[in-house]
């Protein structure tokens, strides 16, 4: 049995103007980046202040 693949049919308008997609990208990679280092200075904040307690938190317990 042959199966047919049915796609919607894209209006033709042409009225959008075109998204530039390489815009969108690197607005959302410069979102994320000033997200990352905020967390690494708020990661640099808490070694500064008290670094042996926060290693001691991945310190495991009973020699495992």
């Amino acid at each position: 049995m042959a199966q047919e693949q049915i796609r919607p049919e894209r209006s033709g308008g042409g009225d959008e103007e075109p998204v530039d997609e390489g815009t969108q990208v690197a607005a959302q990679n410069a979102a994320r980046d000033e997200d990352v280092d905020s967390v690494l200075d708020e990661i640099d904040g808490v070694l500064e202040s008290n670094a042996e307690e926060f290693v001691k938190g991945f310190v495991q317990k009973g020699g495992q």
